[in-house]
């Protein structure tokens, strides 16, 4: 089969890998209908992304259909319309133990350790996966990145049930900033204010029903205090140090974007304690799949909107070795016809 391939640090190449002839027991043979890039892909490519598991197929928000089984497997039957949870936690840990799978000690993935869905077809456990009826695959395939921004919600005392903020903004008006905020409006949120620098992103996400501000705009910095819920989709550190200054007494602050592992901010203790703010991390997904697939189930096609890009798979590997020079690039997906 094709497949886009990482064979050392920064190295990616298309290439032509064989296809398994026996489904191991307790796995399925998926057909890739779809497959999304994620920012964390290409820190996969440049290893900054975990240990490393060169060679490896890149890809963990993919949707695809069963084309065979292995034995000992249940529930699940060739034909099936799938979508994967790319997260395999070890289940014994700590982490695991406490309910928090994403926070395993010894965390594998498809699409980081082991071969993923950048390519014609791949081998996941049947436990991976979650049927989505006659949803469309690149619709299903925004399922992963969605169940990230659910997981950072539920971190941040916005999970189901919940009290949704009257109040929120965030910053960075990128396809995950924009599902942030798509989220917290099917959550019942007041009203949800992307904030970035971008025009067309702006215009994008006004399109959507969402509220905009321009970041580091008068307009902007002059509601200090005047959002029960802010946060970060940039993993710009300093605007994750000047965004405390938004957040509501009482309020949330959720530090969603990837910063830099060395990268520092000054924040006031005092401010923290006196205001009685929450600042919280969140980090990948944790069992979110259901729940997204459901909110994409009764979305009105706005979150599909994300998807900028529908390539075949030798169309992809431009992304994966250059930034795209257009701001109004949100989702690049391969899509399988």
């Amino acid at each position: 089969m094709k497949a886009i391939q990482f064979i050392g640090k920064g190295e990616a190449v298309l290439a032509d890998i064989p296809i398994r002839e026996t489904v191991p027991e307790g796995h399925a043979l998926i057909r890739v209908r779809a497959s999304g890039l994620c920012h964390t892909d290409i820190d996969v490519l440049h290893a900054r992304y975990g240990p490393g598991g060169f060679p490896v197929v890149p890809g963990h928000e993919y949707a695809g259909e069963i084309v065979a089984l292995g034995s000992g497997t249940s529930g699940l039957a060739v034909s099936a319309r799938v979508v994967v949870d790319p997260n395999l936690p070890c289940g014994v840990c700590i982490s695991c133990r406490r309910g928090l799978s994403n926070l395993c000690s010894d965390l594998k993935a498809y699409g980081v350790t082991h071969d993923g869905g950048f390519g014609e077809y791949s081998v996941v456990r049947c436990d991976q996966l979650y049927d989505i009826g006659d949803m469309p695959f690149e619709v299903a395939a925004l399922a992963e990145p969605l169940a990230c921004a659910l997981n950072g919600l539920g971190a941040a005392g916005i999970g189901p049930g919940e009290r949704p903020p009257e109040r929120a903004v965030i910053f960075g008006a990128g396809p995950i900033g924009l599902l942030l905020g798509l989220s917290l409006k099917a959550r019942g949120a007041g009203s949800v204010t992307m904030a970035d620098v971008n025009e067309s992103r702006l215009a994008f996400a006004s399109s959507l029903g969402l509220d905009t501000a321009v970041s580091g705009s008068g307009a902007l910095s002059s509601q200090r205090h005047g959002f029960d819920f802010v946060a970060d989709a940039t993993g710009v550190p300093a605007v994750v140090e000047n965004m405390i200054d938004l957040v509501a007494d009482g309020g949330t602050a959720l530090l969603f974007g990837v910063c830099p592992p060395s990268a520092t901010v000054s924040i006031h203790p005092f401010e923290v304690f006196r205001r009685q703010l929450k600042i919280v991390g969140s980090h990948s997904l944790n069992r979110n799949i259901p729940e997204a697939l459901d909110i994409l189930s009764a979305d009105d096609g706005s979150i599909a909107r994300l998807v900028s890009h529908k390539l075949p798979l030798e169309d992809m590997l431009p992304f994966f070795l250059a930034k795209p020079s257009d701001p109004a690039t949100m989702k690049v997906q391969f899509v399988s016809v």
